[in-house]
Order: C-alpha cells, then structure tokens, then sequence
C-alpha cells in the first residue's frame, strides 16, 4: 500500500505548476518548462494563455542570461520582477525552469522558497506538503511519529553541519 501511495504522491511534469498554485493562495497562474524550453506543465486550462507565459518566461531567462553574461558568475537561478499589478517569479535547473504570476503582496523569500523546493521535489528531492490550520488538523496520539509529520517543509540544501553549527 505504501508504494501506491508514494507513486500517486510522485510530482509530475504535468503536475508541478498546479502544484503551486495549491502551496500559494498568492500564485494566479505557473508554468513549467522543459530545459527545450518547451512547455512541460500548466497551472491553467487555457493552452495558449499557457503557452503564452512560457514564452514569456523562457524569453525573461534569456534577458536575464544577456545582462549578466559578462559577470564573473554562474548565471542566476532565481529572478523576481515586480510590476504594479502584481510580480513575476521565477527558478531554473539544469532540466527545468518554473514561473509564476502573483499578486504584488506575495513574500518574495516565500515565492522563492516555494520554486525551488518544487523543483528540488520534481528531481527526486523530498515532497512538500501543505501545512494545515488548526482545525484541519486531526488530533492523534502524542508519539514521535506523528509530531514528526506535523514539522514544517523540510529544509533545502542540507549544507549545516552535523553538530548543528557548533563550533569547537
């Protein structure tokens, strides 16, 4: 039964940028694309308005890689655009760039945060889950396994050092 349900849990292409849509009240529309740049998952049911921001986004990262070619640097995997009607967010891998349209309040760090754990979970990294309210959550027994499963999304990179930082 397990197995079942980490294959039904597995994220999928088709699936990241409707994903996100869930873990952000914040998104109005994402898209995935392939390192083609092809478009790989929408959050929208509209083929071309999809289509649409694909092109946009494939076409920001181009712009972005243009201006900082010149630097002493790996080109950015993260860009944000704020507009007065709302922002754009966006994250790339080697395989896979994934863009949002938000609102103007959306939490840069959250936005972020949320695109690059996305894409750390679509190349076999550990799943998010949406934390739930209060009174979503079910009371259960009071043990370690269940206090674990209420900890929130785990933490991207695990560069910290074993002793938890301390030094001798």
């Amino acid at each position: 039964m397990s197995i079942l349900t980490t294959m039904a849990d597995t994220l999928t292409p088709e699936r990241a940028a409707e994903r996100l849509c869930e873990l952000s009240a914040d998104v109005r529309a994402a898209v995935l694309l392939d390192a083609a740049g092809s478009l790989a998952g929408a959050s929208e049911d509209g083929h071309d308005d999809a289509r649409a921001l694909g092109e946009l986004a494939r076409q920001l990262f181009e712009e972005v890689d243009r201006a900082t070619r010149d630097w002493d640097t790996e080109p950015p995997e993260q860009v944000e655009v704020q507009v007065p009607g709302g922002a754009v967010f966006a994250s790339r891998t080697p395989r896979w760039t994934l863009a949002a349209v938000a609102r103007r309040g959306a939490l840069s760090s959250l936005m972020l945060y949320d695109l690059k754990a996305l894409l750390a979970e679509l190349e076999g990294g550990p799943p998010i889950r949406r934390s739930r309210s209060a009174e979503e959550r079910v009371a259960g027994p009071a043990t370690e396994e269940f206090a674990a499963e209420e900890l929130p999304m785990p933490e991207l990179g695990g560069d910290a050092p074993a002793d938890g930082g301390a030094s001798a």
